[in-house]
């Protein structure tokens, strides 16, 4: 059974489902668990309209990300309106403390957002928050010294409510007095605004509001009395003096108010939320107190897992289509970036928590686009310390009985208590701090786990293959065919293509013995079953793609391990496939038995101690149209094929390289700039710097790995310009179509408009 919509004028056209009726988001099971809830919205109806709120609520990854990098179109002016709207009541207690609260920069339009952003941006710099560095540690020690010797703590009242609003206050340049108070008030703010109170409790919240309204006025007086004050507040009072016209008196005032509350309580949220997710879990917690490097990317994976900042509000100026449904103008939209961050379209295992997913950082909870977190990396640095001394002094921390109760609201999200226990004797000598962690989002350099090699077995003359297992038992994450990890060992970090059964809990990479290379070969043919590598990944920028008509498969050598797999599970699937293996001497090609054996009839070997070499053009033109070639091998047959089918438009080429080699001339770089459409600035980038450094200096999230131009992790999306492409990832076709760049070597001919 199915009611109209009334936020169409014909309600009998937009149905409205029996579960999109009776979501309720202040109470039940979005309270509790809000990625769950909305498990069933994301499978079978990404937006639907909800009666009880009068919002649209969009749960879908590519939806929410879509909403957020239009403000012209999703306006963010509703994202401070009351969900429960004040009666008249409440309205005139407000209005007898004088209270005008006007736009700030979550709720302002545009030009005027981006406008003040850009004159009020640098204190967040990742260069100006390292200045805070020494302050949240103190912090921290001090707190986790007050109550190390108890053996039980609630960490939300002992730590984690005032660690946030010191460093907050300390930011923004605020005296450090009436902390309790400024607690009460931004709780009675977060239940104002996005809660659902009763008429009694309106009246009360009123007078609480009011009575912040006055104080952040009483602060910001005293605060324009100094006028060579420190701190965020004191640059934007400055600012106000010299651009009257972009950061206003009314605006000043309101952002006293909101900044207080935006700056602290989320963060706390958030740590309280990390920390009883990792204790909860426990093979994460373990890894971090064995492995303080893990902590930037488990911070993010409990961002993305169980996010403070739960949802926000957009407003359509116009009518438009969201996930395949139309929306008329004015619709408001309740954008869930909590079940956004669950979406198994985006993230692998998505309803898993791992705290070595690489992806991690693409979560939704800083939000995205113009109006993304300017925070954030002040918030990483306050969690990253906050756990790193956590785990440090209390290993053995563990949750205590307890129910866990949160503030019902819509939009934010963290337990009111957290209480913790640990055995007193056990505590262990205090250390010096494991890891000065860099600002800004980890590097996937920093995301490895330790696994064990169990069988090192000769391959061909000078290949080996190794099969790796987690040390623990555990089965290893799931990879597709052309997937890569990172194998570390003293001071050796090389890639390797993975090549063995993908539903294995274990790992099996071959490794050919380079004589002439720079030693990291001969190292990992010297283990032995039970040395313990690092590893990153698996990571996937070669997929194969199964939908195609027909496959080619090529290799050259050791690029027989990522072909090898794709030639698995063509077999396995049914597809049309024929595989050529070009090689030197017959003894020295790694899995010709294997293939023999299980691809017999659809594999053509071409050593050149015994067979004719292969005839590349042959192979390209014989190949009906439509056919995927995957190559893998040497740069001379990569480039052979490149030229080859330059000229058969209905083919697609997808090639792997073994190395990126450094073939360009530094003297050649030239100054250019990259306008980034989504978050409204534009950055020069000079002639001694990468793209990736300009952009991470910039505050924003860019992946990376190899930094050489190999691997494809700092892709990024290129709207206009010219690119000089640098990179060894991208075909000839794709450098052509102009659409994508590797940041951290290829660079703009020109000016360059980029999807960031």
């Amino acid at each position: 059974m199915t009611t109209g919509c009334p936020a169409h004028a014909d309600g009998a056209a937009c149905p409205v489902s029996d579960r999109a009726r009776a979501f309720d988001p202040f109470t039940g099971a979005y309270q509790i668990d809000p990625a769950a809830a909305l498990a069933w919205s994301r499978a079978d109806e990404p937006v639907f309209y909800s009666p009880e709120t009068g919002y649209w609520v969009v749960s879908c990854y590519a939806d929410v990300k879509a909403v957020f990098r239009d403000p012209l179109l999703f306006s963010p002016c509703n994202v401070l309106e009351k969900i429960t709207p004040f009666p008249d009541e409440a309205m005139a207690v407000l209005a007898s403390y004088g209270y005008a609260m006007n736009r700030t920069l979550v709720n302002e339009d545009e030009p005027a957002h981006t406008e003040r952003r850009r004159v009020l941006m640098a204190h967040f710099l990742p260069a100006n928050i390292e200045a805070h560095r020494d302050r949240v540690r103190v912090l921290t020690r001090e707190k986790v010294d007050a109550f190390i010797a108890k053996g039980r703590a609630d960490l939300v009242e002992e730590m984690l409510w005032e660690i946030p609003l010191t460093v907050a206050l300390h930011f923004l340049g605020v005296p450090e007095s009436d902390m309790a108070r400024l607690r009460e008030f931004s709780m009675a703010h977060t239940v104002n605004t996005w809660g659902r109170p009763s008429r009694e409790d309106q009246i009360a919240l009123a007078h609480e509001v009011g009575r912040f309204w006055q104080f952040a006025g009483e602060v910001l007086n005293r605060m324009r009395a100094e006028p060579h004050g420190q701190g965020w507040m004191h640059e934007a009072i400055r600012q106000n003096a010299l651009h009257p016209d972009i950061v206003t008196d009314s605006y000043l005032h309101s952002m006293m108010m909101a900044i207080i509350v935006a700056a602290h309580e989320t963060t706390a949220h958030a740590a309280a939320n990390a920390i009883k997710l990792l204790l909860t879990d426990g093979a994460g917690w373990r890894a971090i107190c064995e492995d303080a490097v893990l902590i930037p990317n488990a911070v993010e994976e409990c961002l993305r897992y169980a996010g403070s900042v739960v949802a926000w509000r957009r407003q359509l100026t116009a009518p438009a289509r969201v996930g395949g449904t139309d929306l008329p103008a004015g619709a408001k939209l309740l954008i869930v970036m909590a079940s956004a961050n669950h979406d198994e379209r985006q993230f692998q295992n998505a309803d898993g928590f791992d705290i070595y997913r690489d992806n991690a950082t693409d979560h939704l909870t800083f939000g995205y686009g113009a109006h993304q977190c300017m925070g954030k990396n002040l918030a990483r640095l306050e969690l990253r310390i906050i756990l790193e001394e956590l785990s440090r002094r209390l290993p053995h921390l563990r949750l205590a009985e307890q129910e866990f109760t949160y503030l019902p609201n819509t939009s934010f999200r963290g337990p009111d208590h957290l209480w913790v226990e640990w055995d007193v004797a056990a505590n262990p000598a205090e250390g010096a701090e494991r890891a000065r962690f860099e600002i800004g989002a980890p590097r996937r350099k920093d995301i490895a786990r330790s696994v064990v090699v169990t069988t090192v077995m000769p391959e061909a003359e000078g290949v080996i293959t190794l099969h790796l297992a987690d040390p623990q038992g555990r089965p290893l994450p799931r990879w597709t065919p052309g997937a890569h990890v990172d194998l570390e060992l003293d001071g050796f970090d090389r890639s390797y293509s993975l090549c063995g059964d993908p539903d294995a809990p274990g790992y099996t990479v071959s490794i050919l013995r380079e004589e002439a290379g720079r030693g990291g070969s001969r190292r990992f043919h010297a283990v032995t079953p039970g040395t313990v590598l690092r590893l990153r990944g698996p990571r996937n920028h070669f997929p194969l793609d199964e939908a195609a008509p027909a496959h080619l498969l090529i290799a050259g050598g050791i690029g027989i391990t990522p072909i090898l797999a794709m030639a698995d599970r063509l077999k396995r699937i049914g597809a049309r496939y024929h595989l050529h293996y070009l090689g030197g001497a017959e003894a020295r090609m790694a899995h010709l038995a294997r293939l023999s054996r299980d691809h017999a009839g659809q594999v053509a070997a071409h050593p050149r101690d015994r067979a004719p070499r292969a005839d590349l053009a042959a192979l390209v033109a014989a190949a009906p149209p439509g056919t995927r070639i995957s190559a893998c091998g040497p740069a001379r047959m990569l480039e052979a094929l490149q030229t080859l089918t330059a000229t058969r438009p209905d083919l697609v080429l997808a090639i792997e390289h073994f190395s990126a080699g450094d073939d360009t001339d530094l003297a050649d770089n030239r100054p250019f700039e990259v306008e980034l459409a989504d978050s409204g600035f534009t950055l020069p980038v000079p002639a001694d710097r990468t793209l990736l450094q300009v952009l991470r200096a910039a505050g924003i999230d860019i992946a990376s790995d190899c930094e050489e131009g190999l691997c494809g992790s700092c892709e990024v999306a290129v709207l206009d310009g010219t690119v000089d492409h640098r990179d060894k990832v991208l075909s000839i076709a794709e450098r052509a179509a102009g659409t994508r760049m590797m940041c951290c070597r290829s660079r703009g001919a020109g000016r360059l408009k980029l999807a960031l």
